[in-house]
C-alpha cells in the first residue's frame, strides 16, 4: 500500500512538472513540458505583424514638418497663429525654427519644443548667405557667402551658448537649395566646415533642388543630404525621381553621410493636378509612398514633410494641416511608428 501511494505521487510529481504550453510560437513556450495545458499566449496578428515590420524601418529615427516655428502665419485659417509645436508633438521628434540675425535668442523657443520630446532643426543659411542679385543660373537669384559669416555665427553661437545647449538641436539647416541658389561648393564648404569647428556634435543638413543635383558637390563636413522635388505620386517607381535619388546618393563625400527624404505634403490644385496627375484625396497615398521609400532606403535617417501649414508657396496652396482627415492620419500613423510616441 505505501509503495502504491510513493509510485502515485511520483507520476503526479513527475506529470506535473511536464504539463505546460508546447506550442513553440507562443510567447510562453515552455521546452520542457511534454503535455499542453491550455496556457499558451499568443500576440494579436496586428502586433505581430508589427513586430515583425519594425526592421523594416528602424534606420529612420526623425520625422517632422517644415515651418513649424517660422513666423509663418497660415492665410487659409482664421487665427493669428506662427507656432505649431502643439498641432505636431505627438506624432513629430524634430520641428524647424528659424534663424534671421546673429542674435536671434532661441534658447526659449527650443526647450519648448523640447518639453514636448521634439528636437530642433535651424534654419541657419541666413547667418552665412545674403542675396547679392540677379544671376543667369537655374534659379535666378544670386547668393553669396558673407564676409563677416564667421562672426554673424560666432555671435550666435554665443548668444544662444549653442555649445552647453545643444543637447536641445537635433541639426543644424544651412544647405536650402545652395547649388540652386548659385552658392558655390567653396563658400558652402567654408561655411560648413565652421560650423563642424565649433558645434562638433550637432549634424550639418543640406536640401537641393532636384534641377541641381548634378552640379551638387557636398563637404564632408555636411551629416545629413536630401532633395526636394515635389508633385511625385510614387517615388518609389516614378523613374525621374528615382534616377535624381541615385545621382544625389552618388553625390556623398563621406561613408558617414545620411538620406533625408522630403515628403511632400503640400497641395497646389492646379500644379499637382497638372504635373503630377495626383488628387487632394490621394494625398495619403503619396504620404505612404513616401514612407515606403524611405524604409527601403536603409541610410535614411530623417523623413521631412513639406509643409504643416498652407498658403507659402501658392495663396491656394494647402498644408498637411489642411488635407484631409484620411490623410492626416496616415501622417500620424507613419509619425509614431517613427518616433515611437
Amino acid at each position: 500500500m505505501k509503495f502504491l501511494i510513493t509510485l502515485t505521487l511520483a507520476l503526479l510529481i513527475l506529470s506535473c512538472k511536464k504539463k505546460g504550453c508546447t506550442d513553440s510560437i507562443a510567447i510562453n513556450y515552455n521546452s520542457q513540458a511534454k503535455k499542453d495545458d491550455g496556457s499558451c499566449e499568443y500576440l494579436a496578428q496586428s502586433e505581430s505583424e508589427e513586430c515583425e515590420a519594425l526592421s523594416d524601418f528602424e534606420h529612420i529615427k526623425y520625422f517632422g514638418f517644415t515651418l513649424i516655428d517660422t513666423y509663418w502665419d497660415d492665410p487659409l485659417d482664421s487665427i493669428n497663429k506662427t507656432v505649431y509645436n502643439d498641432e505636431v508633438y505627438s506624432f513629430s521628434n524634430i520641428a524647424d525654427i528659424l534663424v534671421v540675425t546673429p542674435t536671434d535668442n532661441i534658447v526659449t523657443r527650443m526647450m519648448d519644443m523640447n518639453q514636448l520630446d521634439m528636437k530642433a532643426y535651424i534654419h541657419i543659411s541666413e547667418l552665412f548667405f545674403e542675396y547679392v542679385g540677379t544671376t543667369s543660373g537655374q534659379s535666378g537669384a544670386d547668393y553669396n557667402l558673407r564676409a563677416d559669416y564667421q562672426a554673424r555665427w560666432d555671435a550666435f553661437v554665443q548668444a544662444n551658448d549653442l555649445v552647453a545647449n545643444s543637447y536641445l538641436l537635433q541639426a543644424l539647416y544651412l544647405g536650402e537649395e545652395p547649388t540652386w541658389n548659385d552658392i558655390s561648393y567653396t563658400e558652402l564648404k567654408a561655411a560648413s566646415d565652421y560650423i563642424k569647428s565649433t558645434v562638433p556634435d550637432v549634424p550639418i543638413m543640406i536640401i537641393e533642388a532636384y534641377p541641381s543635383i548634378s552640379s551638387l558637390q557636398v563637404p564632408t563636413t555636411v551629416d545629413w543630404i536630401g532633395f526636394d522635388h515635389y508633385f511625385t505620386k510614387n517615388p518609389l517607381t516614378n523613374t525621374t525621381y528615382q534616377s535624381e535619388l541615385q545621382e544625389l546618393k552618388s553625390k556623398f563625400s563621406d561613408s558617414t553621410q545620411k538620406l533625408v527624404i522630403v515628403m511632400d505634403t503640400h497641395y497646389i490644385p492646379a500644379v499637382h493636378t497638372f504635373y503630377g496627375n495626383i488628387a487632394e484625396s490621394e494625398m495619403k497615398d503619396v504620404a505612404t509612398n513616401y514612407f515606403e521609400l524611405a524604409k527601403s532606403e536603409k541610410n535614411t535617417v530623417a523623413v521631412i514633410g513639406y509643409t504643416w501649414p498652407g498658403g507659402f508657396d501658392d495663396s491656394t496652396m494647402l498644408g498637411a494641416r489642411q488635407l484631409g482627415v484620411e490623410t492626416q492620419e496616415e501622417y500620424i500613423r507613419i509619425g509614431k511608428l517613427i518616433t515611437g510616441k
